[in-house]
């Protein structure tokens, strides 16, 4: 019983510290930016951690060419590429911050947000 106290208190005293870092967590994740590309990047869509994109470069070649279709999937392919990274350096930073301490349901809810749980479902089936 009292060892079960014991890390509840432990519990507390980490859920304490990584709520703090949480909170500089949307402030990092402001500043830190990926690259989503398409056509051999002829389309670039900059994101930060946030997933608010920031830019997006299209290479004058692909104007000049006159296939919307074209442009129009290499611009979504480049974004959802750039979002999935985004997604990907948020948990990475999550687990930075946390230091490998586990809470239940952590690790479900970090794959579940970087979308790499499906992934793994798929490679184990």
């Amino acid at each position: 019983m009292f060892k079960g106290l014991s890390n509840l208190a432990s519990l507390m005293k980490n859920a304490q510290q990584i709520s703090g870092q949480m909170g500089q967590l949307s402030e990092t994740m402001k500043n830190r930016r990926v690259l989503g590309s398409a056509g051999g990047g002829m389309v670039e869509i900059e994101v930060n951690g946030l997933m608010e994109v920031l830019r997006c470069r299209i290479d004058p070649q692909l104007l000049t060419g006159g296939d919307r279709e074209m442009l129009e999937d290499l611009v979504l392919a480049a974004v959802n590429q750039a979002i999935s990274k985004s997604k990907q350096m948020h948990a990475e930073t999550v687990r930075e911050l946390t230091g490998g301490f586990s809470l239940p349901g952590l690790q479900d809810a970090l794959n579940k947000f970087a979308g790499t749980e499906e992934e793994e479902e798929k490679d184990e089936g």
